[in-house]
């Protein structure tokens, strides 16, 4: 007989390595080369929180084009990129609007660029003119009044940085097609850069002490041109607690698959999925074609369920205002997330596919099992493989009491029956029912073939 006990970290002994495809933003795998067991302290905010909001808010909101890309890949040129600059006014920003509309979503964290692959920094920088502060109507650094919004609300702030900068002369990289000059080259060029963005970062770092850095663009360079060791040490020397994004050539925390979910788990013990709420990171007029808030609930519950996190992009308008669309988005899953905060918040990754047909996640002792039920799916639902007496089962924000069967349980077999739930109709939820297992003891789960022998 084959049994598997499902306790604490059960969910990390089946993880495997991320299945990415190739995107624009997204780097290579990197093997991790952080000890998870030195971070699991610090790590343990993070794994609880498991939802943040994203926030792609620059320039390139002013046309509604690609950040950066849309002048690296060509689409226009740099010159006409740039222009936007004067356009960007965050006449009608209001961060306490911003931070109230994330903490109504339920997130527990957020990331906003302070700095995209187009050099414009949102905070007020000493090392160049180009920021909100000194180069654009808005005349203001933009990152300040949120930060504290958001600390007010309690919600951890992360700041997103680009390690690459098309637009500084000193950085090798510009179009896709071609670039400034080799590091080999010219080293002392590169030193100059180096110089810049980590002065850029440490300016990030003093003046908001971010809670979470979120690095992108690491794949244009290795782990030593960067500085990555150095890096990763300056900024947990500063705070020990800080976390780090997989985006730093595997000086990183956590892992980061970005818009396709993974089949299967990511291979770091913690892992974000990083997602748009339509097509695109920034506001694009174009671009309708909007997530629903079932189809964002649901791929919400899958993450959770394989033990990770959700980072929900939102990309605001240059004026500072969040479009309709993205605001129902964020309203609708905080409503579902109040309803059921008992089951997503503080819980660990749930038991393996199999055993249910949908997400599931687990109480931090193991003892309390939660069935995230697929669509609207009332009448009979089905658990293999529990080996476990069921106490009680409550329909989560609801509290109706449900009851259960077992089939198929053999007095001299060893092996457990099949337990079926009827769910009826009345009790289901808007967007995705959620119920709640009592168990006898922590979760244990058979995993054999059946028969006499097990």
């Amino acid at each position: 007989m084959k049994k598997l006990v499902l306790a604490g970290a059960m969910a990390s002994l089946l993880a495997s390595c991320a299945q990415k495809g190739p995107q624009q933003e997204q780097p290579l795998q990197q093997q991790q080369k952080t000890n998870p067991e030195e971070i699991k302290e610090k790590m343990q905010w993070f794994a609880d929180a498991k939802l943040g909001i994203f926030i792609h808010w620059g320039i390139y909101s002013v046309n509604g084009i690609d950040e950066s890309w849309s002048f690296h890949n060509r689409k226009i040129s740099h010159a006409d990129y740039m222009a936007q600059i004067k356009g960007f006014t965050a006449d009608k920003y209001d961060p306490q609007a911003w931070a109230d509309l994330i903490a109504a979503s339920g997130a527990r964290y957020t990331v906003i660029t302070t700095k995209h692959h187009d050099g414009v920094a949102l905070w007020d920088t000493k090392l160049n003119d180009l920021s909100t502060a000194k180069a654009t109507p808005a005349k203001r650094d933009v990152l300040t009044p949120f930060f504290d919004a958001i600390r007010q609300r309690g919600i951890k702030a992360g700041a997103y940085f680009s390690l690459i900068d098309w637009t500084s002369d000193d950085y090798p990289g510009f179009l896709k097609d071609s670039s400034r000059y080799q590091i080999k080259d010219d080293t002392a060029r590169w030193e100059r850069f180096r110089k810049f963005y980590q002065g850029q970062m440490a300016e990030v770092m003093n003046q908001f002490n971010p809670d979470l850095w979120w690095f992108d663009g690491d794949w244009e360079h290795s782990a030593d041109e960067w500085e990555a060791q150095k890096v990763r040490k300056m900024l947990t020397t500063h705070n020990p607690n800080t976390i780090i994004n997989g985006r730093l050539m595997g000086y990183g925390d956590y892992d980061t698959p970005e818009q396709n979910f993974p089949v299967q788990r990511p291979s770091f013990r913690w892992w974000e999925l990083c997602m748009t709420i339509n097509n695109n990171w920034g506001w694009q007029p174009q671009d309708t074609n909007w997530k629903t808030p079932y189809e964002v609930i649901t791929i919400f519950a899958d993450a959770i369920g394989n033990g990770g996190n959700m980072l929900l992009d939102i990309g605001p308008k240059a004026d500072g205002t969040i479009p309709p669309e993205e605001e129902n988005v964020l309203r609708e899953l905080g409503k579902w997330n109040k309803k059921h905060e008992t089951a997503i918040f503080g819980t660990l990754g749930g038991i393996p596919q199999g055993h249910f047909y949908g997400p599931t996640t687990l109480s931090k002792d193991s003892s309390t099992l939660y069935l995230f039920l697929p669509a609207k799916q009332s009448g009979e639902i089905m658990v293999k493989g529990l080996d476990n007496a069921i106490k009680e089962i409550t329909v989560v924000g609801n509290g109706t009491k449900l009851k259960h069967k077992i089939v198929g349980k053999i007095s001299w077999s060893p092996v457990p029956g099949i337990v079926y739930i009827n769910v009826p109709e009345t009790v289901l939820d808007t967007y995705m029912t959620v119920l709640e297992l009592k168990l006898d003891k922590p979760v244990k789960l058979y995993r054999g073939k059946g028969g006499l022998q097990g």
